[in-house]
C-alpha cells in the first residue's frame, strides 16, 4: 500500500508485522522484515533498495531479512544491543506460530550496528536513531521529519510487552517519557503491529503516556 508521504506498508507473518518502505528519489529503506523478504523485494523491484533496518531483535521483524537480502544485497540495520538476538530470533521465539509460514529464518550477521543519535539517508530524507529499551534492550525509534517508526515501543492505545526476555517495563516507561518530550505532536507513529496514530492523539488517549501508575503489561 502505497501513502502519500513515500512510505509503503506490507503486513507480513504470523502475527501480522507492519513491515514499511520508506522511498525517497527511486531509493528506500525497508523497516521491520520479519517474514516474506523474497516477495517485499519483488514489490519494490522499481527501486534501490539501500538498506534493511530492525527497531528490534524479535523474530516478527527480523525473519525475513535474509530472504530480502539475499534478493537485493542491501546492509542490515539493527541496534548494538539486539544484535545478539539475530541468529537465534526463531529459538527465542515463545509464540509457537513457526509452523506456519516457511519462509522464516534466522537474521544475517549486521553490517552495521546503530546507537543513539545514528542517522539513516535514504534519498532526501534522513531518520535520527532513538534508543528505545524496554520492549527488548536494544530496541530503536527512527525519526523522520513528521514521521517516526516506533516497532513495538508504542501502539495505538497501548504499549509494547515487557514480560519476554530482555523486556523490562520499568525501562520501557522511561523510555515512553523521553519519547513523550522527544517526538513532536503532529508526528505520524508509524507502529509495529496495528493501525498507524499520532503523538497528539497518544498523549490525549493512551494510557500508557499518562502521568501516575503504570503497572500493567502492554501487548504484542
Amino acid at each position: 500500500m502505497a501513502t502519500k508521504d513515500g512510505i509503503r506498508q506490507f503486513v507480513v507473518g504470523p502475527i501480522q508485522t507492519n513491515c514499511y518502505a520508506l522511498v525517497s528519489n527511486g531509493s528506500c529503506l525497508v523497516v521491520d522484515p520479519g517474514a516474506s523478504g523474497a516477495q517485499i523485494a519483488a514489490q519494490l523491484d522499481d527501486l534501490q533498495i539501500v538498506g534493511i533496518v530492525a527497531t528490534h531483535g524479535h523474530h516478527d521483524h527480523v525473519c525475513g531479512v535474509a530472504a530480502l537480502k539475499r534478493a537485493c544485497g542491501a546492509p542490515f540495520c539493527i541496534s548494538r544491543a539486539d544484535a545478539w538476538r539475530c541468529e537465534q530470533a526463531l529459538e527465542l521465539s515463545s509464540h509457537g506460530f513457526m509452523g506456519l509460514q516457511d519462509d522464516l529464518e534466522n537474521a544475517p550477521e549486521p553490517d552495521r550496528l546503530l546507537v543513539e543519535g545514528d542517522e539513516l539517508v535514504v534519498g532526501d530524507m534522513t531518520l535520527r536513531v532513538i534508543e528505545a529499551p524496554g520492549h527488548t534492550e536494544g530496541g530503536i525509534v527512527l525519526l523522520g521529519d513528521g514521521f517516526a517508526f516506533v516497532g513495538d515501543t508504542l501502539f495505538a492505545g497501548s504499549c509494547g510487552r515487557t514480560d519476554l526476555l530482555g523486556g523490562d517495563h520499568a525501562t520501557l516507561m522511561r523510555t515512553l517519557d523521553r519519547l513523550k518530550r522527544e517526538i513532536p505532536p503532529q508526528t505520524v507513529l508509524l507502529c509495529g503491529h496495528g493501525p498507524a496514530t499520532t503523538m497528539e492523539h497518544e498523549l490525549a488517549t493512551n494510557p500508557w503516556l499518562a502521568d501516575g501508575d503504570r503497572h500493567s503489561d502492554g501487548m504484542h
